[in-house]
């Protein structure tokens, strides 16, 4: 169900890619738009996953150079039912963790230095758990397409203020708003979508993982205070934000974009986490 799912979603996103190619160009701007489309879907498929650890400057780790959370990730990969995921720690002081790869047998998971300081293991496991679920659930392939179909249309949509139809014509101003604002703000909101639901399913299948839901209620409660104090990972980026079990903005996000936020609040997660006791 959950690879329909992601079909669908990446649909949607295309569609609403082709759209924006339409209203800028005809039908030409379409079918180029939907060639682009195609293209950043394969490459995303097999690239992007490599691209999120280098901008993280993730280093892979083995069990002799971290063997507890090595450990960790094995034990809850069997109990999940997947391949061992490579392991990486992103060496960086802010606690946040994340999981990318196009499916099960290339599959991450990536911890900050900062996270494995101020968590214990018990906590850690909690978070490992939670990415494993998006590891299960197929999160990791949609997440990271999402997030490039959503960058890509918020540039297409500039190109189209900039350059309206072209053959000679003058650009229908209200086209041209409707584009500035609504095709931006409507790639925010699928992969809002995407994002939200998912981490609360996540929360669910880590609780199932450990049978200990108040570890992640421990681990979000100290990733949200740590956040809440204003502190920003070195090299986090909006396009990827949606993809960490903490959102790295959090601290600094109190603008119009707090609507649009790829994470569900703290609160209503700890809530859920709590009926599963």
């Amino acid at each position: 169900m959950e690879v329909v799912k992601t079909g669908v979603l990446l649909t949607v996103m295309t569609v609403l890619f082709v759209w924006i190619g339409g209203m800028i160009g005809g039908q030409m701007g379409m079918l180029a738009a939907f060639v682009i489309a195609v293209g950043m879907n394969f490459w995303s498929y097999f690239n992007s996953d490599k691209m999120v650890l280098k901008n993280y400057n993730a280093v892979e780790v083995s069990e002799n150079q971290a063997k507890g959370l090595y450990d960790m990730v094995r034990r809850l990969s069997e109990k999940a039912g997947t391949p061992m995921p490579k392991v990486y720690i992103i060496p960086d002081h802010v606690p946040n963790a994340f999981a990318t790869g196009r499916n099960h047998s290339n599959a991450a998971v990536a911890v900050t230095e900062g996270l494995l300081k101020i968590l214990n293991d018990n906590e850690v496991e909690g978070v490992l758990a939670h990415e494993m679920s998006h590891v299960k659930n197929y999160d990791i392939l949609i997440g990271t397409i999402a997030a490039t179909m959503a960058g890509a249309i918020a540039m297409l949509a500039n190109f189209g203020s900039m350059f309206g139809r072209g053959s000679g014509s003058r650009p229908n101003p209200i086209v041209m708003l409707a584009l500035i604002f609504l095709a931006p703000m409507a790639a925010s909101i699928v992969q809002m979508a995407v994002s939200r639901n998912r981490e609360f399913m996540a929360d669910e299948g880590a609780s199932k993982l450990t049978g200990h839901p108040e570890w992640l209620q421990s681990a979000l409660t100290k990733l949200d205070n740590y956040s809440r104090g204003h502190h920003v990972m070195r090299d986090a980026t909006p396009a990827t934000a949606h993809m960490f079990i903490i959102n790295p903005f959090s601290g600094k996000d109190v603008s119009f974009k707090a609507l649009f936020s790829t994470h569900p609040k703290t609160e209503d997660r700890l809530a859920r986490l709590e009926k599963l006791k």
